[in-house]
């Protein structure tokens, strides 16, 4: 029925999405990103569906360390694919991830080096580009807990 459609497996969805962020990386982050990870770091995922229309596209994750990931994909649209690169950094809170758009390498050290006095985790709060959005948990209306 895929091969009908002309919709690759999701087997064969997860290897292109993990490919296309290899080379992403290899092409455009040769001074960083393409020293330290590896084609086969990424772990690939196919596009999520809604009511039978695609409402996510594949996309590529990969784990690094510190609780830090990147997440790519391919934003298609009618003008054509482009590579969307994103960090997903804890946030010191302890509850809640931030996504930071990569936009290129210098973007990428200047983002890394605002996480630094942090140790890769952004600054709890709502403003500005970082912000994890998490919420205190409600507190008891028992004294006893």
């Amino acid at each position: 029925m895929a091969h009908a459609a002309d919709i690759p497996s999701a087997d064969g969805q997860r290897e292109e999405a993990e490919a296309a962020a290899a080379h992403h990386i290899y092409e455009q982050y040769t001074d960083t990103l393409g020293k330290v990870i590896e084609a086969c770091d990424w772990s690939g995922y196919p596009a999520l569906r809604s009511d039978g229309f695609r409402s996510y596209e594949p996309s590529a994750v990969v784990w690094l360390d510190g609780g830090l990931w990147l997440h790519h994909t391919l934003h298609i649209s009618e003008d054509g694919a482009r590579n969307v690169l994103t960090l997903i950094t804890p946030c010191t809170c302890g509850r809640g991830y931030v996504d930071v758009l990569i936009e290129n390498e210098t973007d990428l050290l200047a983002i890394l080096a605002d996480l630094r006095p942090t140790g890769g985790r952004t600054p709890h709060g709502d403003a500005g580009p970082f912000g994890c959005g998490s919420t205190q948990p409600l507190a008891s209306p028992s004294p006893w807990r």
